[in-house]
């Protein structure tokens, strides 16, 4: 057998799914297996393979186990002359594997292979050519030097900066990612170190098969996409600690005892850095719209009110200093609550939630100020003006930030639809459009791009030769591929040819529900499908929260009254404030073991979105069917009809509320086998 392929899987259905579609249109005329090894995923992923892909022996490991021991397990039962270990946040081309094979079949010292990656933007990825990270590279790298230097032979050492990305060489470090090794040599230099549970396994591999006398290359004649971070987010605190105690453990294992204390120091005075600047950063950021929308805000009252005091009343300095002290803040801070709650401190913010959550506000305090004592009471036109000053403050305080923190903040209109062209025939951009059209996507398709040069249709924008000019003319924000109809290499190709281009680029796997894309090596992919589920939106979490906190207090006033019309008070007690401190919600959605529907983390609910429903009998399907349409088209009226139809359901147990009578009422992502006595199962 040529090529034992094994990819290592945890919560990226829709990625894998692609990646297999690509592989098996790499492979033809090539003896192989494909080995999918599944970490416990929780998004329905074992399924789609075996339902899509029959033909691959997949592995189902009840635990996470890792990268490393995940990828063993395939290997010592694969058969190939080679193995390679492919991440499946990838796309490999049609040729991608029959080059690679023949390659390594003519450099019989070749122990491992790379290749050249790109990102979903047609971006080259630096990390497809690594030297060894030794200490004096590691401190290049973790001071920025590489980065300041890329070319340079000495600073530019860790991803060989100097090294034509176009041409074949030899490297030392091969990337997880794409690694193609030689049996013979795994058999006899041994598998990957399983000391090792993610990052740092490929380093460790790679250097043991130079020391073994083989050689790694790096191989530019083929070109991958590599999504990169869909299954980690490199960004975070978490990914900073274990790629460098991975590091540590590879400096002990291969460095002496003096290089490996300074590499360790090195190690660890960069984890200190890089983490005290990750999380100043994110508090910095985070903290920076509601303190200076606190002290704009307050800083107009300040100088507002002596102008009104002499305006109404001839004097300054007429209000108490309990009006500056208290009432000036509360007033504040209802303001800037409401504007939390209709996502006002969301990154992409509408001026109308701005003026919705001012105005709302306003007619809270108005509404506060008539109950109060006329001790309290001091201006009603200070309340209105404070209304107009809070909504320039906080427009200020947003332009701001996008000048100082680009990117964190962004207006959105909500009116301009992102413009999306597809590539390919008619009966897939159809296809591709009804995806988008059911992912409630704001968009606006301009049209097709033909893959000949003459095609007669109405929504023909042109063909691939005239690809930027298309994009440019039409001012296009998003391509979306029908690979399908169009080869992985030519789609890499194209991408590459108009990498320089504004436009964004998607591929549609064939026969999927899902439109898959990535625009930079730091991003997680865009990912546009039918079930989105519009429950997990930040608005909607805010409005389900606002509505449980509302009705919850509301029932605990009203309850030495309901508590005669439900069955099991003490329960309802319990659910009761489960709910008004955020653990439960009122309304919440349920799922049978195999609907793996939706990937996203939603609270438990004490009611059903069918419950109350007076014929008892329904189907399995039918519920499944509501429970999507409760969770893609979320309403605060929707819980509110359903509260009032189970109200005498409030109080009881949630220890059987899923669809199937066990509790599946879902706060962690759905569709969780169960555990099973042996450590994992294969299905060949």
């Amino acid at each position: 057998m040529d090529i034992s392929i094994v990819i290592v899987n945890y919560n990226v259905k829709h990625f894998l799914e692609q990646c297999l579609h690509s592989v098996y249109n790499s492979l033809n005329n090539i003896e192989s297996e494909v080995f999918v090894v599944d970490n416990n995923s929780v998004d329905g992923s074992c399924q789609m393979i075996k339902d899509k892909f029959p033909e691959v022996k997949l592995i189902e490991n009840k635990d996470n186990l890792g990268f490393a021991k995940a990828n063993n397990q395939a290997i010592r039962i694969a058969k190939g002359r080679y193995i390679l270990l492919l991440n499946p946040d990838t796309f490999v081309q049609e040729d991608t594997l029959k080059k690679c094979v023949d390659f390594c079949n003519q450099h019989p010292k070749a122990g491992g292979l790379g290749v050249k990656m790109i990102d979903g933007k047609g971006n080259f990825l630096p990390e497809s050519k690594r030297s060894l990270p030794t200490p004096i590279v590691a401190f290049y790298k973790i001071f920025g030097l590489s980065s300041l230097f890329p070319k340079s032979k000495k600073f530019g050492r860790y991803h060989m900066g100097y090294l034509d990305k176009d041409k074949n060489h030899k490297i030392e470090i091969l990337a997880g990612a794409f690694m193609m090794l030689r049996k013979e040599v795994l058999d006899r230099i041994g598998l990957l170190d399983e000391n090792f549970f993610m990052y740092g396994e490929d380093i460790d591999l790679s250097y043991r098969i130079i020391k073994a006398g083989y050689d790694n290359y790096y191989f530019a004649d083929t070109t991958i996409i590599h999504y990169k971070g869909e299954s980690t987010k490199k960004g975070s605190i978490n990914y900073v600690l274990v790629f460098y105690k991975a590091m540590i453990i590879f400096a002990k294992k291969h460095f002496s005892v003096k290089n490996a204390r300074i590499y360790t120091l090195l190690i660890k005075l960069a984890v200190y850095l890089r983490a005290a600047i990750g999380i100043t950063r994110r508090i910095v950021v985070s903290l920076f719209n509601p303190v200076l929308d606190f002290l704009f805000m307050y800083m107009g009252f300040y100088f507002l009110v002596p102008y009104w005091e002499k305006y109404q009343f001839g004097i300054m300095k007429y209000y108490p200093l309990v009006f500056y002290k208290f009432i000036v803040p509360a007033y504040l801070l209802i303001w800037m609550f409401l504007i939390y709650l209709f996502g006002g401190y969301e990154k992409k913010i509408r001026a109308a939630v701005i003026f919705r959550g001012v105005i709302t506000g306003s007619i809270l305090i108005l509404l506060i100020y008539a109950l109060l004592p006329e001790s309290l009471r001091f201006s009603r036109a200070l309340i209105l003006f404070g209304s107009v000053w809070s909504i320039v403050s906080v427009f200020t305080v947003r332009i701001i930030n996008s000048i100082i923190f680009k990117g964190e903040t962004t207006f959105d209109s909500g009116k301009r639809k992102k413009r999306i062209a597809t590539i390919g025939s008619d009966s897939e951009s159809k296809r591709v459009i009804g995806i988008l059209d059911v992912s409630q996507l704001n968009y606006a398709y301009v049209g097709r791009i033909s893959l000949v040069e003459k095609e007669e249709s109405g929504d023909i924008l042109g063909n691939v030769s005239q690809m930027e000019e298309i994009i440019r003319i039409n001012k296009i924000d998003e391509l979306v591929f029908c690979s399908q109809d169009i080869a992985g290499s030519d789609i890499i190709e194209i991408m590459l040819s108009v990498s320089n281009a504004t436009a964004d680029f998607k591929i549609a796997p064939p026969e999927s529900v899902s439109v898959i894309g990535s625009n930079s090596i730091n991003t997680a992919g865009d990912l546009y499908v039918v079930e989105i589920n519009s429950l997990s939106k930040g608005v909607n979490k805010r409005k389900k929260r606002m509505f449980d906190i509302v009705s919850g207090v509301t029932l605990l006033l009203l309850s030495p009254v309901l508590m005669f019309f439900m069955e099991g008070i003490i329960n309802f007690y319990k659910n009761l404030f489960k709910v008004i401190i955020g653990k439960y919600t009122w309304v919440g959605v349920t799922f049978d073991r195999h609907d793996n529907i939706y990937h996203t983390e939603l609270k438990k609910g004490i009611l059903n979105p069918f419950d109350g429903i007076k014929k008892v009998d329904l189907s399995l399907e039918l519920k499944q069917r509501m429970n999507i349409m409760y969770a893609k088209d979320y309403k605060v009226l929707n819980d509110v009809v359903i509260l009032l139809r189970s109200f005498h359901l409030l109080g009881k147990s949630n220890k059987s509320d899923g669809i199937n009578g066990e509790n599946r009422s879902c706060d962690a992502p759905i569709g969780r086998r169960s555990n099973r006595s042996d450590n994992n199962t294969m299905v060949g």
